[in-house]
């Protein structure tokens, strides 16, 4: 028999989707079999997870429903068999011997979560972000990292004072920067990326000592600008096939 959702258990889920009370809580939420099976095999902590189907993990977590249950308590609009509350783990230390990724500003889940797979991909462990950049446990950030946010350390910052004090080159992407492609990329540095709508502000801009762009090919050179994440993809696999 599957156990009916206390009125508890709906009223926490549903505070979750706002970052004041995933703070108050220390939780988050996480949906789909995928996302909530790599998280299982991290090092995240579980906090309750409703099932349709046991995941055979210890009873007293797990928490079987109906599928209309579940339909009650999702964020999304088709439910995936699940949902799992996790705890906040704690960032660890910023790796300063390598190559960090850090954002500006930006705002879009979707973007964020798939910079964060970005730095998955590239093996880019450490990505830090400015307070005013989405949080990385927005339930729409969460689902689209597709669980590389277990193996990323993410770190939230007073940017300015962390680029003013790292003894590291930090690159910015300028529309009058220097052809990335024509650049010689070290292993170790800072790559800032800056808003979706007005790139990276001048507060930040006057840290980056390496001021890089991505050339339009395109005939009619119309296009202002690119997505911020596929930006991110572009640089990140310069810097990695230079390094």
């Amino acid at each position: 028999m599957a156990s009916s959702l206390s009125k508890n258990q709906i009223k926490l889920i549903s505070s979750l989707k706002q970052k004041k009370y995933r703070q108050l809580h220390g939780l988050f939420v996480a949906e789909g079999i995928k996302t909530i099976n790599e998280l299982l095999n991290s090092n995240f902590v579980l906090n309750t997870l409703f099932t349709t189907e046991s995941f055979n993990i210890d009873a007293k977590n797990e928490v079987l429903i109906t599928n209309k249950e579940l339909q009650q308590i999702s964020f999304l609009k088709t439910p995936n068999k699940a949902l799992a509350i996790f705890n906040i783990p704690k960032p660890k230390n910023i790796d300063t011997n390598q190559l960090i990724v850090a954002l500006d500003d930006v705002r879009d889940p979707g973007n964020l979560g798939t910079i964060i797979r970005l730095c998955d991909w590239f093996g880019v462990k450490d990505l830090v972000c400015s307070h005013e950049t989405v949080d990385c446990f927005n339930p729409k950030v969460i689902q689209a990292t597709m669980g590389s946010i277990t193996r990323v350390n993410i770190t939230y910052i007073d940017l300015p004072v962390f680029l003013k004090e790292i003894d590291l080159p930090v690159f910015g992407t300028f529309m009058d920067g220097k052809n990335v492609y024509g650049e010689d990329l070290p292993k170790k540095g800072v790559l800032v990326m800056g808003n979706e709508a007005s790139g990276i502000s001048e507060k930040i801009a006057s840290f980056v000592n390496e001021k890089i762009a991505i050339p339009r090919f395109g005939n009619i050179q119309a296009t202002e600008s690119l997505n911020v994440a596929t930006a991110t993809a572009i640089l990140l696999s310069e810097f990695k096939r230079m390094g």
